[in-house]
Formats: structure tokens, sequence, C-alpha cells
């Protein structure tokens, strides 16, 4: 192999991939997940020295700094003097946005070996501060109170500035603008990033936008022959104001590999990322069925298949097969009979009286227990008030959506339960069902209970929050009888493997109110 002691040397132990272990707002990618990004492009393109790489969103330079190492290598019969080799590459190949001041220096310390490219510490020289990596201080673009870019709210930039905990605005550069194309006026072969996830917002609990899908988005309209990025999974099947994103993705051919996990912490393992994540690879000029690969507790599955076979992205390819058994039979889905959110139009942080006061006084469930309110304090699902129904978590089992230590669910919190007549909920719950007689309701809870609903709850969930979109394909059944897993297995024509894996997959579910955790 040709001489690289000029990067190997600087480091050793490798620094980037300690940053990549600290838990920190920002997730650093380690050198190991972007090597592993890096093998899905066609290597001969680390053999030309007219290949152009942009990394849009520098955190600590390592996506630029492991281009470089091959570039070194693969460019050596062209170019045999190591010096003139690094100076082509840094000066006319690699190419950086920082998201702060702070990583843009960090970035030119990774490709550079110095924060000062004009310094005399700098493996090649420039004229001026920051070589090819830039980063410039952007203003966000106000509208009605929020970004035109980012959407991130004004109140919340100005609360940041009163508390003093920032000097960063967190307008990025390249989603800030509607013509990337001209912040380096080039065309690029190779986007490659792992872009900024999520901003805060004013939203009930401050719920994060994501912005990661604004980075895919830019990123495409200059077209690059292969554009790749490391990216949250939740957009699978969820995710706040991710629809069109996950739309276009899925009916992209250009996509044709995918690589998921199912636990961030797999690729990040100081960081909980809710639902997993993924990177990928779109070809410009290449279509066809996506290479999917999921990685699920060190087990690795890989399938060609369409990424729009479904309404949303089924991350387990041992899924498909069960999930087409059960669509084959046209049944209608349990969503039907799911409740909104906020059901009785109740809050979270909702509280009753203590003691009921009035005879007619409704039984009220909230995260704190129970209590009790007047019926005139409901203003919506007045028809299932006083009916059966089952109450159900808001929240999955699972923290942040990941799986336990052997890799399985239980998806469902324990505290599933029937409620009766004259019982209602805050939005900490919601409900399913509107049944005049118990034991329908009971049968419907013992069917919810089993590891085949959950498993294919698992199916359309993509962090710790549920709703009626995540029963999108769990079929109605005739709930005048119980319901159990073998019942269902035979019902649904499954074969062994089929249900070796979702056992495989799903815990038991804890009947006596015992830990959640999943863990």
């Amino acid at each position: 192999m040709a001489d690289t002691g000029l990067f190997n040397n600087v480091y050793n132990p490798d620094v980037l991939s300690c940053l990549a272990n600290l838990s920190n707002d920002e997730v650093f990618t380690p050198p190991d997940v972007v090597n592993a990004m890096l093998d899905m492009l066609p290597q001969e393109l680390f053999q030309n020295p007219d290949t152009t790489f942009l990394d849009p969103a520098c955190k600590t330079g390592v996506f630029l700094r492991e281009i470089a190492k091959r570039l070194i290598v693969g460019l050596e019969p062209q170019i045999p003097d190591l010096q003139e080799r690094v100076d082509h590459i840094l000066k006319h190949q690699l190419y950086g946005i920082a998201i702060t001041e702070l990583t843009s220096l960090l970035s030119r310390r990774s490709v550079y070996c110095s924060k000062y490219p004009n310094s005399e510490f700098s493996v090649t020289r420039f004229d001026n501060t920051e070589g090819i990596i830039r980063f410039r201080k952007i203003q966000h673009t106000w509208k009605n109170g929020n970004c035109v870019f980012c959407g991130i709210s004004k109140k919340t930039e100005l609360g940041r500035d009163e508390r003093g905990d920032t000097l960063e605005a967190h307008a990025y550069e390249w989603i800030h603008t509607l013509k990337p194309e001209e912040i380096f006026n080039m065309k690029f072969d190779v986007i490659i990033s792992n872009p900024p996830y999520q901003l805060e917002t004013e939203g009930a609990g401050k719920q994060a936008k994501p912005i990661y899908h604004l980075f895919v988005e830019q990123a495409k309209k200059l077209n690059p022959r292969f554009l790749t990025m490391i990216i949250p999974s939740r957009w699978f099947s969820g995710g706040m104001g991710l629809d069109s994103f996950r739309d276009m993705m899925m009916q992209d051919t250009h996509i044709t590999k995918l690589v998921d996990f199912a636990n961030a912490k797999d690729c990040f393992p100081q960081n909980s990322i809710s639902g997993g994540v993924c990177f990928f690879l779109r070809e410009r000029d290449r279509t066809g069925d996506c290479e999917f690969t999921n990685i699920r507790n060190n087990s690795v599955n890989t399938v060609i298949r369409a990424l729009n076979e479904f309404p949303v992205i089924v991350r387990y390819n041992e899924a498909v097969s069960i999930i087409h058994k059960v669509t084959a039979k046209n049944e209608e889905k349990l969503e039907k009979i799911i409740s909104s959110l906020m059901p009785y139009g109740l809050s979270t942080n909702y509280r009753g009286k203590s003691i009921k006061s009035q005879p007619d006084d409704l039984i009220l469930h909230s995260s704190q227990g129970i209590t009790y309110i007047s019926p005139t304090e409901i203003n919506k699902g007045f028809d299932s008030v006083y009916k059966y129904k089952i109450l159900i978590s808001k929240t999955g089992s699972e923290h942040a959506g990941e799986p336990g230590k052997d890799g399985s669910f239980k998806v469902l919190t324990s505290s599933l339960k029937v409620i009766g007549p004259g019982e209602v909920c805050t939005h900490s719950y919601f409900i399913i069902g509107c049944f005049d007689e118990q034991k329908i309701a009971e049968n419907t809870l013992s069917y919810l209970r089993t590891k085949f609903v959950r498993f294919l709850i698992l199916q359309s969930m993509s962090s710790i929050n549920l709703s009626k979109l995540v029963f999108s394909f769990v079929p109605m059944q005739d709930f005048l009888k119980s319901w159990t897993d073998e019942k269902l297995y035979i019902k649904y024509g499954l074969n062994q493997d089929e249900i070796d894996f979702i056992e495989s997959m799903i815990k038991p579910m804890d009947l006596d109110g015992g830990d959640d955790s999943g863990k």
C-alpha cells in the first residue's frame, strides 16, 4: 500500500473515533461507519483525479478525511509524488461546508492537520484561512414568525438569545439558500454527509422538528452522480412533517442501496436515536429496485425489493412475506376503531378532582392516576363515553424505540386495559373500540396482547409514539371470540420460519404491571 503516514501518524489514536463516542447534541460519525458508506461507492472514483466530493454539513471532517486517505492510495500511479498528490486532493477534490464555526475549525484540523490551512502546520498550503472547507454565519429569513427555509420559529431563536445558551443561529448555509449550486459554483460527483437531525420548536412538549430531510432534498437539486447520507430511519413510517419526504424517497428508483440499523447504538454507541438510523446510496445514472439491508442484534439481512411496495417502508425483510399473507385476505384494518389522539379533548396535564362531587361524574384516567370530572368537561368522543373500550398509552414500551439487549421488543405497555362506561382519559392515552359488551372488549384486548398483533404494529412504528397509523397492518377480527397467537398463525398460514421470526422479535406481554422498559 502507498505511504499514507501523512494522515496515519497524526491520528493515532484516532481522535474522531473518540469524538464519535461522546454523548452530545451533535451526532458525530465514527470512521468505521463513514468507510461503510464509502464502500458503497464505485471504488474507481478514488482513482480519478477529477472526482469531486462535497460534505455539506461538516462536523469533525471525518468524511473528507477518510476520502482523502482513499484518494492518496488511488491516485499514486497518476501522481507519484506524495506532496503533489496531497496538494491536488485537498485543493481540487474535497469540499466542505461546516455547520458551525467550531466544527469548521475541527474539520480543517482533521483534513488539513491545521485549523488554519495557510499556516506552516497545514499539510497543504492555502492562501486563505479556510481552504475549501467554509463556514458562513447565515441569518434566518423570517415570515409569519418562522424561517422560510428551516421552519424554526422566531420565538425559539429569540429564546436562545435571551438565555445566552448558544452563539450559533443554527441557520445552516446548505439549507438556507434557494441556489445551493452557487455556494461553490460547481457540480459534484459525490455528496456525502451526516446532517443535523432536528431543531427544537415551541410546540407541545417542545417537540423537535426534523431537518435532516432538507439536507437530502437540497443535495438532490445538484443531481450529483452519487448521493449518500446517514439519517434517522424515522422517515420510514412517521416523523413530524416527513410525509412528502417519505413519499419522495419511496418513489425514487435511483436509491439503489439502503442500510438500516434498528438500534442506532449499533452506529452511534452513545446516542439514543428514536427509530434507529440508516444510510442510503442514490445513483443518478441507475434505476431499479433497492438493495435493502437491515441490521439487528448483529444479524444482517439483505434483500432486493421495491421501496414503495407498502404505504410505509417495512424495515425487516423477514416481515414482508408475513405482511403479504395478512393483506391477501383484504380484511378491514383495526385502525377503523381507534380514536384520534386526545380522544376526549383533554390535554396531558389536565387533572380532575380527587373525589366524586356529583353522581354523574366521570372517572378520568391520566398519567397521575384516577380522578373525577364532570361530563360537561368532555368536548369530543361522546359516542364512547358510556361504552366499553380499551385504554392504550400513547407511548410504546421501548425507550426511544430501541429494542432490548436481545434485539426484541414489547411494543405496547402493560397498562393496556379495558375501561367501562363512564370512564375517559387525557391525551396520555387513546382508546380502541366502542363496545356494548364487556366480553367483546376483553376479546379485543387479548388480541392486542398477542405477539402477532404487536409484531404488525412494530412494522409501522418509527418512534416511541403510537397513533392509529401504527395499526395500518393490523386486521380486524371477529371479536365475539378470543384470539391467540396459535389461532392467528394458523388463520394466516404462517410457516415455521415466519412464526420463529415473530417469536424472536416480540417479548411476552407482562400482565402484572411490571417493568415496561423493554431492556
